[in-house]
């Protein structure tokens, strides 16, 4: 065994008896302890529960049970995931050592598939930025690179899955935060039509932004992952009363006759040249396997990054509003309550979510919310429109995921509107509430991941994984640098 076996491999020979999941979990908690000092993927690695999972695991399979599609196959956890009696962070230091009093659906849902949690994984702080060098507890590392970022928010998980950590892990995309990272590491990245995996136990950043989805090394993976945790959730009110589309058993369906158009706003000026041409490339080969390739336009999208940072912000400075020091979490003492409020604020949040908790608030305050606010949902509402307009023509999209590989650590820190503009490809189906993910696409010019971004209609994910599988086999193979 090797820590690069897919996790349906591993979990078929689980499964079969052929190997331990004990076995499995002891290599990756190896390739852990031998590089995680490095990346900084991990904000807690949970390898004596861990451990436990896994020989329970081995039990039931010794004792003729079937202990699910994910038997012992170790998964990485994003920190604002709700984990029972387990620290969740979300990297900030006023939830540091908060344990939850419950599981989120999504982690239940692992863990009834037989999936066996390695980690809770760094991102940036509450899951604002696109680097993950707004933790609280430091940055994580880029694997191919250890002085580029891994991207963000997502960056441990993503990082977690490119080191060989675990085979697979869960993020959470508001704006990219798990297709950015996705294409900065050189592995897949999933965000699900909104509404299609619950997001009860997530903690929140931006309600009506926010899905959580799956990383992986191979396309299958992530799809597998996706069917475990998608499906209705009664106790998540945003999650929609249908089935999740069955898209394993059209992976190997091919793209004969699928009509494919390239975003031209989200193609052109801004874009990195080696980014562009892996695009080409990438239309090129879904043109040869039998897609009908073309130009697609979605006018507002261009908007998508100004309506993105009003929304956005507005929406987290009302959902941060509960950490106050007096529920749960970091508080710092004073004479008077709004004193200990403000002392336990000031201390507890870094600059970037102070800064968007300061926008958000303006974009709400009296005499501006229709000017900001307002004017930014009606934006929204035109990006909706145009996607569907967009395809009306085409069944799915194409763009590059991120605008460059992976940058410098400390490049961006200085300027947050260079760092925002990280997210211009993605952020519109965030807006839209459609799905869209990540495919590794070969190398930059210096020798680090591209991602291409496929985007499809809400309840699309089943041509979207055709259009996936395809690139994925025709990926340009390449030497990435280590």
């Amino acid at each position: 065994m090797t820590i690069d076996d897919t996790a349906l491999d591993l979990a078929a020979s689980v499964r079969a008896g052929d190997r331990s999941a004990r076995e499995i979990l002891d290599a990756h908690l190896a390739a852990i302890e031998a590089r995680e000092p490095e990346i900084h993927a991990f904000n807690l690695v949970t390898s004596e529960v861990a451990r436990d999972a896994a020989d329970e695991i081995d039990r039931r399979v010794a004792a003729g049970e079937d202990p699910g599609p994910l038997a012992g196959v170790p998964i990485a956890l994003k920190d604002n995931l709700c984990t029972r009696g387990v620290a969740t962070t979300c990297s900030s230091k006023i939830l540091d050592g908060w344990q939850p009093p419950y599981d989120a659906t999504v982690v239940q849902r692992l863990a009834a598939a037989g999936a066996i949690a390695v980690g809770k994984t760094n991102l940036d702080e509450f899951a604002m930025g696109s680097s993950t060098e707004n933790s609280a507890f430091g940055p994580t590392r880029n694997p191919h690179d250890t002085s580029k970022v891994p991207g963000g928010s997502s960056g441990g998980s993503a990082a977690s899955v490119a080191a060989g950590f675990a085979p697979v892990s869960l993020g959470s995309d508001t704006g990219g935060s798990i297709r950015q990272p996705a294409a900065l590491c050189g592995v897949v990245g999933v965000k699900p039509t909104y509404g299609l995996v619950s997001r009860y136990g997530l903690i929140a950043f931006a309600s009506s932004l926010d899905q959580i989805g799956p990383f992986a090394r191979t396309v299958a993976d992530a799809a597998l992952v996706l069917e475990v945790i998608g499906g209705h959730d009664p106790a998540d009110t945003t999650s929609i009363p249908q089935a999740l589309p069955p898209v394993r058993e059209h992976l190997d369906d091919g793209v004969a006759g699928l009509r494919v158009g390239i975003v031209s706003e989200l193609s052109g000026e801004g874009i990195a040249p080696d980014v562009a041409r892996r695009v080409s490339e990438a239309a090129e080969a879904l043109a040869a396997a039998g897609a009908e390739v073309g130009e697609a336009s979605v006018p507002a999208a261009i908007y998508g990054l100004s309506a993105y940072y009003l929304i956005a912000p507005a929406e987290a400075s009302s959902n941060l509003a509960r950490y106050d020091g007096v529920r749960y979490g970091l508080r710092v003492d004073a004479t008077n309550t709004p004193d200990m409020n403000l002392r336990t604020r000031t201390e507890g949040f870094g600059d970037e979510v102070k800064r968007r908790i300061m926008l958000g608030t303006y974009a709400l305050s009296a005499g501006y919310y229709d000017a900001y606010y307002g004017k930014a949902q009606k934006v929204r509402t035109l990006i909706i429109r145009d996607f569907a307009a967009a395809y009306e023509q085409f069944d799915v999209l194409l763009s590059p995921t991120s605008p460059t590989t992976a940058f410098a650590l400390g490049d961006k820190t200085a300027d947050p509107l260079t760092m925002y503009l990280n997210d211009v490809c993605t952020i519109p189906s965030n807006l839209a509430g459609d799905p869209a993910m990540s495919v590794p696409f070969g190398t930059g010019d210096d020798g680090l991941p591209v991602g291409v971004q496929v985007l499809a209609p809400a309840f699309g994910e089943v041509d979207m994984f055709r259009v996936a599988a395809v690139l994925e086999a025709a990926a340009p193979i390449g030497e990435v640098a280590r």
